[in-house]
C-alpha cells in the first residue's frame, strides 16, 4: 500500500536495493483505486453489473479508502522532494463542512467568510478571532510567543479557558481544524494541537478554498508514482507475486520465497497482511462508498467537499468523516459523485453508527460496504529485521501514515528521516541543473 511505495522509493533514493513484491495485479493493495466500475461490483459480491444509468465502467476509478492530501503536510512534501509530482496533477477540495445540531456548515476559508458564518455568535468569533492570531504567531523556539503557556505542560483544555472559548467553538477546533477523532487531546500538552492548527491554516493559505489536495484519477496515482521513482533509481518491481514464506534464520529475516525462488533480503517492509503472527488488531473500521447523481446538500453544489461530524454531536467517542468527489477529478462518470463515509467502529452494529453521515448524502444510488481491522505491530523490527506498516485509520488524512513512513524509517535506518537529506540525495544523482 502507500507507505510500503513510499518507503520502496524514499531507500531506493538512499542508495539501497530494493525489490518491491505484490501479491496483487496492481500497485498500492488497499489503497487502490478500483476501476472499471464492474471490478468495484465484484469485489463487493453484488450480483449482476453496474446499470446503464453509471455511464461507462471505464470512467470510474474508485478508492477503497478516502483520504486526502493536507497541501502543506508531509506526504505533499514527500512528494515534492522526490518530485513524484510529475507524475501527478492535483485539484483542490472546493469546502470543508462541520455538522452542529443536524445541519452542516462550511468551516470558513476566508476573514470574510468567518465574519459571515453562523457556526458562532459576534462575541465568540472575537475571542476565536484572538486564539487564532495567538496560533499564527505561536512559535515553539521562541518563548516570548507563549503569552503565560508552557507548551509542552499546559493541557489544550487550559488553552481554549484562557482564551475564553465555548464548547462548540471547542469541537469545531479540535475536529475541524485540528482533525482530531476523540477527544483524548484536550488534557495533553498543546504543542501538538497548536501545531496541527498551524498547518490547517498554512495549508488553507495555499489555495484558499479548502485545505485540502486530491490527486486526478485517484489515490492509485500515488503508489504508482512512488513505484517510479524507485525504478528510476534501481528499484525493481514484481506484481503478480504470491509470498508463500518470509524466510527467517536465528530470528532475523533472511528472503522472501515466491513460486518456489528464495529472494535474499537484510530487511523487509509489509502491511500487516503478510505477517498476521506479529502484528495485533487494535480495532475496526466501517467505510461506506456512496454512488450520488446530485453532488451533496447545503454545499453549495461543490464538486468535492470533506464533512466531519464531531463526535459530540452524535454521543459517539469518535468522529465520523465524509469525503466527496466527482468526475472533475476523473473518478466518475459525467454527473456523478462519490461519497465515502467512514468512522472507527464502537459497537456491535456499525451500520448504525454511521447513520448520520448516510442521512446527509440521500438519495443514494448505490452503497458498497466495507468493515476492515485494523491491525498494529507487535514485532518492531529491533531484532527480526521485519517493519511492518500500520493498517489505514478512519482520518481523511494522510498525516498519520506519514507519521507512520518516518517512524519505520527510524527503526530501519537508526537516524531521523530528514526532508533536506532526501533533496540533497536527490541532487547528488540528478545534479541540479536537470532539476529546474
Amino acid at each position: 500500500s502507500v507507505p510500503e511505495c513510499i518507503l520502496s522509493g524514499i531507500m531506493s533514493v538512499n542508495g539501497k536495493k530494493v525489490l518491491h513484491m505484490d501479491r496483487n495485479s496492481y500497485y498500492g493493495g488497499e489503497s487502490a483505486s478500483i476501476t472499471p466500475l464492474e471490478d468495484l461490483y465484484k469485489r463487493f459480491n453484488l450480483p449482476g453489473t453496474p446499470p446503464e444509468s453509471m455511464g461507462r465502467g471505464r470512467d470510474w476509478n474508485v478508492d477503497l479508502i478516502p483520504k486526502f492530501l493536507m497541501a502543506n503536510g508531509q506526504l505533499v512534501k514527500m512528494l515534492l522532494y522526490t518530485e513524484v509530482t510529475r507524475y501527478l496533477d492535483f485539484k483542490v477540495i472546493e469546502g470543508s463542512f462541520v455538522y452542529k445540531g443536524g445541519k452542516i456548515y462550511k468551516v470558513p476559508s476566508t476573514e470574510a467568510e468567518a465574519l459571515a458564518s453562523s457556526l458562532m455568535g459576534l462575541f465568540e468569533k472575537r475571542r476565536f478571532r484572538k486564539f487564532l492570531v495567538y496560533v499564527a504567531n505561536f512559535d515553539e523556539n521562541d518563548s516570548r510567543t507563549f503569552e503565560g503557556v508552557d507548551p509542552k505542560k499546559t493541557t489544550m483544555r487550559d488553552v481554549y479557558k484562557k482564551f475564553d472559548l465555548g464548547q462548540d467553538v471547542i469541537d469545531f477546533t479540535g475536529h475541524a481544524l485540528a482533525l482530531y477523532r476523540t477527544d483524548d487531546y484536550l488534557d495533553q500538552p498543546c504543542q501538538e494541537t497548536i501545531n496541527r492548527i498551524k498547518l490547517y491554516s498554512e495549508s488553507l493559505a495555499r489555495y484558499g478554498k479548502s485545505p485540502y489536495l486530491y490527486p486526478l484519477y485517484g489515490l492509485g496515482e500515488l503508489p504508482q508514482g512512488f513505484a517510479r521513482l524507485s525504478a528510476i533509481y534501481g528499484g525493481t518491481y514484481m506484481l503478480n507475486k504470491p509470498i508463500e514464506e518470509i524466510v527467517i534464520e536465528n530470528g532475523k529475516v533472511v528472503g522472501v520465497k515466491s513460486e518456489g525462488e528464495v529472494a535474499r533480503c537484510k530487511q523487509l517492509i509489509c502491511d500487516p497482511s503478510y505477517v498476521s503472527d506479529r502484528v495485533t488488531k487494535v480495532g475496526q473500521v466501517i467505510r461506506v462508498i456512496c454512488i450520488l447523481s446530485h453532488p451533496i446538500k447545503n454545499t453549495n453544489d461543490a464538486n468535492s467537499c470533506q464533512i466531519i461530524i464531531p463526535q459530540n454531536q452524535v454521543n459517539r467517542k469518535s468522529d465520523i468523516y465524509v469525503c466527496m468527489i466527482s468526475s472533475a477529478h476523473n473518478v466518475a462518470a459525467q454527473g456523478k459523485y462519490i461519497a465515502i463515509a467512514s468512522t472507527t467502529v464502537e459497537t456491535a452494529e456499525p451500520e448504525k453508527e454511521i447513520k448520520p453521515a448516510l442521512d446527509l448524502l440521500e438519495p443514494i444510488e448505490q452503497k458498497f460496504v466495507s468493515i476492515s481491522d485494523l491491525f498494529a505491530p507487535t514485532d518492531l523490527g529491533t531484532e527480526s529485521q521485519i517493519f511492518i506498516s500500520r493498517t489505514y485509520d478512519a482520518t481523511t488524512h494522510f498525516e498519520t501514515t506519514c507519521d507512520d513512513i518516518k517512524d519505520i524509517y527510524k527503526r530501519m535506518m537508526g537516524s531521523e528521516f530528514d526532508f533536506e537529506e532526501m533533496k540533497r540525495k536527490k541532487n547528488d544523482i540528478y545534479g541540479e541543473e536537470e532539476q529546474q
